[in-house]
């Protein structure tokens, strides 16, 4: 299996030797830095930077078994604390640490995409599913006694819960390998250009920007070399829509990133998969292994015109950043995920200074399926401005978590109905970074007149603190902030303390309206989309719950002000850095 293309520069490989040696030693000794920096040209502070930057790189030992518990809220509601003290029973190890043998390491982590299965954990990247204090005994007896992880790990479950009628689902149908590929052999890359546009497809990570208007500005950018960047890095907490298309359609996906590659004149592809999807690599494998077996990868592929493509995949490390379509790019030429300045789109120049496309797996399944059912059965679904259908991640206070492939249009209580929600009151719509919306506004549809939803849904009951909810978000965008914005750094860190004030009782009006003037400072000067979106948890709850917090504030103090002089904060914020 292809793990580097020839003339990838050897720091394109970083994160595959770290990953070797931690996986060899169980964590990344002081001497392999020394040996590795010396190999890749570059000083030791800089792989000391890289490797520092990844949560899962560890710089001391980790256990010969390193278990890792999901921490996001969805967690937390199902026995998250039951679990993590159940492991440290169990193994001996605190949380954070590893037990005196140094045998079982115990740490938490943001959301692994298993929300709809909580609460979970992955062992050595192995998941483990529905956990409970009795089966976790049972893991660890198991793991002490000999037997792999590999088969104490649990089957994980698609959980695919609605598709729309058959002559309406896209997705989600039988797939039949070849079938988005036939095509090619009679239409030319402009051919397919024109299909995709006419279908009106855009990307579903959550900017919405059309998809054949992307390639096309790719292929006019003259290079030796372009690049289809999949990006299956889905971290945000609450989302697994792309967990489920890879396991159940790889083969869609690899179509999907060849249609990609024909039409944007692109010789190459690369999967960028998040760590916590480790277990699915097999699955991938064995589908680009499949493709280059009958000639559609790796040799001249029988299209119309002359083409050529290959995929490789590159494993991430543990950053929520990376999501961002500039860190990745960073990441996959083994540095720090850290998002770029936007002086130049990936189009323009990405991946190694060439042209590329990075779009993300439920985009580029979507465009396969364009190619085998036509514009036109895209075109007819959906609503006059959004097109087609959306995959939704749904978890939470309702029976039947999973995966929904709706028509966009569906309204909020039609989902809602159909996940079974019990009692639902704080509905967060497309994982933190998104907006929440109370039961009232169960009317809303979504649609791009509407209410656009990148993909995850999370469903909380009357019996949620809300605070809860914000406190957990905002630890999580406090970690995964990669601390290059002063704004994003500092605004996140305030939010946290400010909430944990709430939360003690002590909660002010004046905190209510600093929060909100560092939420715009934050969506005006950050430089990536965690800056902008971070503050959105704390403004959308305000807006939508305000009585809530004026429970929480001291009962002299009522009335939240929900505007104040932007410009006037932002000269606050230029005089406190200056």
């Amino acid at each position: 299996m292809k793990k580097h293309f020839p003339d990838e520069p050897l720091q394109s490989h970083t994160l595959d030797m770290l990953w070797e040696v931690q996986n060899e030693k169980g964590y990344i000794p002081n001497a392999d830095i020394t040996r590795l920096s010396a190999r890749l040209g570059i000083s030791e502070i800089e792989l000391e930077g890289v490797a520092s930057f990844y949560h899962f790189f560890h710089r001391k030992p980790a256990g010969q078994f390193c278990i890792y518990v999901n921490n996001s809220i969805l967690a937390e509601f199902k026995g998250y604390r039951d679990i993590v003290s159940a492991f440290e029973k169990a193994t001996g190890a605190a949380l954070g640490g590893t037990d005196a043998s140094g045998t079982f390491g115990l740490f938490e982590t943001p959301c692994i995409g298993l929300c709809d299965q909580e609460p979970s954990a992955l062992i050595n990247f192995y998941p483990f599913t529905h956990l409970t204090p009795a089966k976790v005994a049972q893991i660890v007896d198991g793991l002490r006694s000999g037997v792999g992880v590999e088969f104490l790990s649990n089957a994980v479950e698609d959980n695919i819960r609605y598709t729309p009628e058959p002559d309406k689902t896209v997705l989600l149908r039988a797939f039949e390998p070849g079938s988005a590929l036939e095509p090619l052999l009679r239409l030319a890359p402009d051919e397919v250009l024109s299909v995709v546009k006419e279908s009106g497809i855009s990307g579903r990570g959550g900017a919405f920007f059309p998809t054949g208007l992307k390639w096309e500005l790719c292929r006019k950018n003259e290079s030796d070399c372009r690049y289809i960047v999949c990006n299956a890095d889905e971290g945000e907490p609450g989302t697994f829509k792309d967990r489920v298309l890879i396991n159940r359609l790889p083969g869609l996906l690899i179509e999907g990133m060849i249609v990609a590659g024909y039409a944007a004149g692109a010789a190459r592809g690369i999967i960028y998969l998040r760590a916590e999807y480790r277990w699915l690599l097999p699955k991938l494998h064995a589908a680009i292994e499949m493709y280059e077996h009958i000639g559609w990868l790796g040799a001249d592929a029988p299209t119309k015109e002359p083409f050529r493509f290959d995929i490789r995949v590159q494993i991430g490390a543990g950053s929520y950043v990376c999501g961002e379509e500039t860190a990745l790019l960073e990441s996959l030429e083994g540095k720090r995920g850290e998002p770029r300045t936007k002086t130049f789109f990936p189009v323009e120049r990405g991946y190694l200074g060439r042209p590329t496309v990075v779009n993300n797996v439920e985009t580029l399944c979507f465009a396969a399926r364009v190619m085998e059912l036509g514009a036109e059965f895209f075109q007819a679904l959906g609503t006059p401005v959004t097109r087609g259908t959306k995959l939704l991640s749904v978890a939470g206070d309702c029976n039947r978590p999973g995966i929904f492939e709706i028509e966009w249009g569906m309204t909020v209580a039609e989902l809602l109905e159909l996940c079974e929600a019990s009692d639902p009151y704080f509905i967060q719509v497309s994982g933190p970074s998104g907006q929440c919306i109370s039961a009232w506004d169960s009317h809303r549809r979504f649609a791009g007149e509407d209410l656009l939803c990148g993909g995850a849904i999370m469903v909380f009951d009357h019996t949620r603190d809300i605070l809860q909810i914000l406190r957990n978000f905002t630890a999580f965008f406090q970690h995964e902030s990669c601390g290059m914005c002063t704004p994003c750094r500092a605004g996140n860190f305030i939010f946290s303390r400010k909430l944990d004030k709430m939360a003690r009782g002590l909660g002010s009006l004046q905190d209510i309206t600093e929060m909100q003037q560092w939420a715009q400072i934050m969506k005006r000067t950050t430089r990536c989309g965690l800056g902008m979106t971070a503050p959105n948890p704390l403004l959308y709850a305000i807006d939508r719950f305000p009585e809530y917090f004026e429970k929480k504030l001291d009962s002299t103090r009522t009335g939240l002000n929900r505007s104040f002089d932007l410009e006037s904060a932002l000269e606050d914020y230029r005089d406190a850095v200056q």
